[in-house]
């Protein structure tokens, strides 16, 4: 059964057979915390309740918002229902974002990778239309502050989303400009084996989120290569 079955079949237990006594917290609080759930199931709801979230960061609420989550997603068109269900519910839910957010940050505490990979999918979702909007651009970087990332890590992840190729490797790399050739190729090294998509997979991301992370390695080699060249290192 693919990722989005299993979160269909989540969503139709937990939202309409059994009564919750609260919706809020519903998604990330009742289901989030229960750690023996599929981690791919755990990972998944994680990202659509928050995108659920972002979608009204901007106080207007559209269909589209869900039409985009499912274009970036390819959900299958027999799991629509039940996956906009969860995204409906986090959308409408009065709870703040920052609920959702603490209570992803607690689930995967120590586990910062996990956490990253959450946080692309959503900018995945944000550059859908090419433009890192005001609201939306507010909404992730407190996401990220929620998610105990640095300023400095922050702008890392999203300079791997947004116009690479116009942002300074040094950024995309998380790197000073001082950094010897060893800091710089093992920092490469390491962000390559973090971002395969072995990796991701052994951290729980469903198959269906693999493709979060062909861009973001794109993006990565991109930099790494701008600045072997600039120093005249070796491949």
């Amino acid at each position: 059964m693919s990722v989005w079955g299993k979160v269909g079949g989540a969503a139709a237990g937990l939202f309409v057979g059994g009564p919750l006594g609260a919706i809020v917290g519903a998604v990330a609080g009742h289901f989030l915390l229960d750690r023996e759930t599929d981690p791919g199931v755990t990972f998944t709801i994680a990202v659509v309740a928050l995108a659920g979230k972002m979608a009204r960061a901007d106080g207007v609420v559209t269909d589209r918002d869900f039409e985009v989550f499912r274009k970036v997603f390819s959900i299958p068109d027999h799991e629509v229902a039940n996956v906009k269900r969860i995204f409906d519910l986090a959308r409408q839910d009065i709870a703040g974002f920052e609920h959702y957010a603490q209570q992803i940050a607690r689930l995967f505490v120590g586990n910062p990778a996990v956490l990253e990979d959450v946080l692309d999918g959503l900018f995945e979702i944000a550059k859908s239309d090419g433009v890192l909007h005001p609201a939306e651009a507010q909404f992730l970087e407190r996401v990220a502050e929620i998610f105990g990332f640095a300023p400095g890590e922050y702008r890392r992840i999203r300079a791997s989303h947004f116009a690479p190729e116009l942002t300074d490797p040094y950024v995309i790399l998380g790197l000073s400009y001082s950094a010897d050739e060893d800091e710089l190729k093992q920092t490469y090294r390491r962000l390559v084996r973090e971002n395969h998509p072995d990796s991701l997979m052994a951290r729980g991301v469903p198959a269906e989120f693999i493709k979060l992370a062909t861009d973001k390695l794109a993006a990565i080699n991109n930099a790494y290569d701008k600045i072997r060249i600039e120093r005249g290192l070796s491949p």
